[in-house]
């Protein structure tokens, strides 16, 4: 190593907390922690941070607000491609692990480090993407891991820091929770399971609205500007505003089971009110506005965008391409969608749009034609049925 300068991705959780220790005391190394903001931290969970780093032994402590870039440049085409993993997932974690893997390397060029450090255990997938972001980057950084490497269990990291006078409570909580701008995770022991479902009170959010409501959500070009009345400055604001609004109807909720990285099945509990009517409004307004070849192909690429994401492929270029693809399909997406709010559920009601394809000039669909003629219509159907009559007139002969 040419100086002895690393950046460790710091959460404050027990693990990266160990980190901090281990690699100070151990290693002599000099330790900046780094904690990405995704959405997920107020101005007192940074301060708790900041306070917990300098107290663990780390020489300094940065944040860096990721919000406006992780939309910018990640959730806006999640929304445009109506990406849901395996039908039911927003890509919560997933696409903020990358943010905070890419800001993690450029900071640690930033400060000329030499290496870079992170908090992940052999058995999942952030490891894979923490790792990829850094090789990619990172040139010529060193990427530590103790957690992986030593092969820790939970009470040998606390036992080491009892032992070096850090007597915080590190009870594990029943629920392992992951908030972020684009949804929130929950883990516990449920779904380590494949039958069971999780309780009520695992989920951050109790609910506490249960009275319905309609919300008009206004979209231009694909992002969401307006709520009702109210116009937002930024995607990120509406974002929130929405969530806010929908999230003590306890909407958003369920549990994902998907494919990792590293080969085996997972399940995951997540809690994404914003996100999951954000997405399923914007499909319906895209129904209405365009072609059906265009929704085709936006979801076949769609789908492969959100795998490669959720696979730490995010720094592949054939990603751009994609963007550039999905980014083009939505000059027309402008318009309202109403959207009702229940507890547990919503419905979406309908749309308004000046792109709206449904255009009674050319008629209502099984009750009036404007554009064409039966006589037309009688032709069509006979030219496409050529090809199967066809067929089915040789293997007759057979």
């Amino acid at each position: 190593m040419k100086n002895n300068k690393v950046v460790l991705a710091f959460s404050g959780g027990l693990d990266t907390s160990f980190c901090v220790q281990y690699l100070t005391r151990e290693k002599g190394l000099e330790v900046h922690a780094l904690t990405v903001n995704t959405g997920g931290f107020s101005p007192e969970d940074v301060a708790h941070l900041e306070a917990r780093a300098l107290q663990l032994g780390a020489k300094s402590f940065q944040v860096v607000d990721a919000v406006t870039d992780f939309y910018e440049q990640c959730v806006r085409y999640l929304i445009f491609g109506n990406v849901l993993r395996n039908n039911t997932y927003p890509l919560s974690v997933s696409a903020e692990r990358m943010f905070q893997a890419l800001e993690t390397a450029r900071y640690a060029k930033h400060i000329d480090a030499a290496a870079v450090a992170h908090g992940s255990t052999g058995a999942g997938n952030d490891q894979v993407r923490f790792d990829l972001a850094f090789h990619i980057l990172g040139e010529e950084l060193e990427i530590i891991t103790p957690i992986r490497d030593l092969k820790l269990a939970r009470q040998e990291e606390i036992d080491y820091l009892q032992k070096h006078g850090i007597n915080w409570s590190w009870e594990k909580a029943k629920y392992s929770i992951n908030k972020g701008l684009w949804g929130t995770s929950v883990g516990g022991v449920e779904t380590l399971t494949s039958d069971q479902a999780l309780p009520e009170g695992a989920y951050p959010t109790p609910v506490s609205e249960t009275t319905p409501q309609v919300v008009s959500l206004h979209f231009e070009q694909g992002e969401l500007k307006g709520i009702n009345d109210q116009v937002f400055g930024h995607p990120v604001a509406a974002i929130q505003a929405l969530e806010k609004i929908a999230a003590p109807y306890g909407i958003g909720r369920d549990i994902h089971v998907g494919d990792t990285i590293i080969g085996i099945k997972g399940r995951v509990g997540f809690e994404a009110a914003a996100p999951l009517i954000i997405l399923k409004a914007h499909h319906l307004l895209e129904k209405h506005v365009l072609t059906k070849w265009q929704q085709y192909w936006k979801d076949q690429l769609a789908n492969w965008y959100g795998m490669l994401l959720h696979e730490g492929q995010f720094l592949e270029p054939v990603m751009r391409n994609i963007e550039h693809f999905l980014q083009d399909t939505q000059q027309s997406v402008t318009g309202k969608v109403g959207v009702q709010l229940r507890p547990y559920h919503f419905d979406l009601q309908g749309i308004e749009s000046p792109f709206d394809l449904m255009n009674s000039a050319f008629g209502h669909y099984g009750e009036m034609n404007k554009g064409w003629s039966g006589d037309d219509v009688k032709g069509f159907t006979k030219i496409l049925g050529n090809q199967s009559k066809i067929f089915f007139a040789v293997h007759d002969q057979q």
